[in-house]
């Protein structure tokens, strides 16, 4: 699956620093607004302890992991919905992304320039939800003014249509951010066709150190249940590349920040991971959360799917603590599974098909 997760923020709040963290790209990072013009797309891999543990348990010649697609894209400012900074581009990048990481200033360091009057981080995010609102308000109303001609003759799916249109607009109209309003699956499914901005999945990042961030902003954060993370990006820009006793000696967290950045957006898109191991390749497959079994061999091969026999399914705790097939098979921890199991997170499965 290509899973892409699009960087949003204002200039010059360490977007740029955190992708090339992410990526180990070389990229341009400047002390000025709009030093990233186009996106920059990175492949991160998603750490996972299970494939390295697996491979070796089946002497793999290769891994691979689980990948998902960063895009750093061009800062955005105040007034972008109607072209202002580079507007209209930057909104046009984040329509093509599965969800949203805003990048939110929280370090006090003023010798990087900052477009505000402060440090604020709940100001910065409210500038990027209205930007984003206003541009999903603009393609709601486009739509409805293409829809009128079949609502006006009372044709079923255009009211169906025009009606979740005017319950999302509502929202919209109010300053609300879509995914945090409820739609039941039917809705969802109309709204998802139309790439609205507000409608993505999103992480915030706190740009700083954990001292440096208020008190009341987290109570803010907290109240709402918005997911968020602190990171000092500058000091895991510097740390990228230590090892665990390094960052230990230097008073570091043991695991990188960043590497938790990756699994929590992983989470964030509802997306999980099943394993496939032998002597060729143990490899891990993203899948999204309550997919079936033949769902989940079509990320193998479409056969696995179309021709679905049956799965041979162990867990990959078990697998390790069994040494292997054999005496998994023996004490039942290997199972048979049919079309309508429902894969776990952590499954390592062997697909039958026709």
């Amino acid at each position: 699956m290509a899973l892409s997760i699009g960087i949003v923020g204002l200039p010059n709040v360490g977007k740029s620093t955190l992708f090339k963290t992410l990526t180990k790209k070389e990229i341009l990072i400047a002390n000025y607004p709009f030093a990233t013009i186009d996106p920059n797309v990175g492949v991160v891999l998603v750490p996972d302890e299970r494939v390295d543990k697996l491979a070796e348990l089946s002497k793999s010649k290769k891994k691979i992991y689980a990948t998902v697609d960063f895009v750093d894209i061009a800062g955005l400012v105040k007034g972008a919905s109607e072209g202002e900074g580079l507007g209209n581009k930057f909104l046009a990048n984040i329509r093509e992304v599965d969800a949203v990481l805003y990048v939110l200033r929280a370090f006090k360091n003023f010798d990087i320039v900052n477009t505000q009057n402060e440090v604020n981080p709940l100001k910065e995010k409210e500038i990027l939800d209205v930007e984003l609102i206003l541009k999903d308000l603009e393609t709601i109303n486009k739509r409805i003014e293409g829809l009128q001609g079949d609502f006006k003759q009372n044709k079923k799916e255009a009211v169906k249509e025009m009606a979740i249109l005017q319950k999302a607009k509502g929202f919209l109209s109010q300053e609300k951010v879509l995914i945090e309003q409820s739609f039941v699956d039917d809705e969802k499914i109309i709204l998802n066709s139309f790439q609205l901005l507000t409608f993505k999945p999103r992480l915030y990042l706190l740009n700083g150190k954990d001292e440096e961030v208020n008190g009341e902003v987290l109570d803010v954060f907290k109240k709402n249940n918005w997911q968020y993370l602190i990171i000092d990006v500058a000091t895991e820009f510097e740390a990228e590349g230590l090892t665990k006793d390094e960052r230990e000696a230097l008073g570091l967290p043991l695991d990188s920040e960043t590497d938790i950045l990756v699994k929590k957006s992983y989470e964030l898109l509802n997306l999980i991971t099943f394993l496939t191991t032998g002597e060729d390749e143990t490899r891990a497959w993203t899948i999204n959360r309550g997919d079936t079994a033949p769902k989940a061999g079509a990320a193998i091969h479409t056969d696995f799917e179309n021709k679905f026999v049956k799965a041979e399914v162990v867990f990959w705790q078990d697998l390790l603590e069994n040494g292997g097939y054999p005496k998994s098979r023996e004490l039942g921890k290997l199972r048979t599974e049919g079309k309508e199991y429902v894969v776990k997170d952590g499954d390592v499965i062997e697909f039958k098909h026709g």
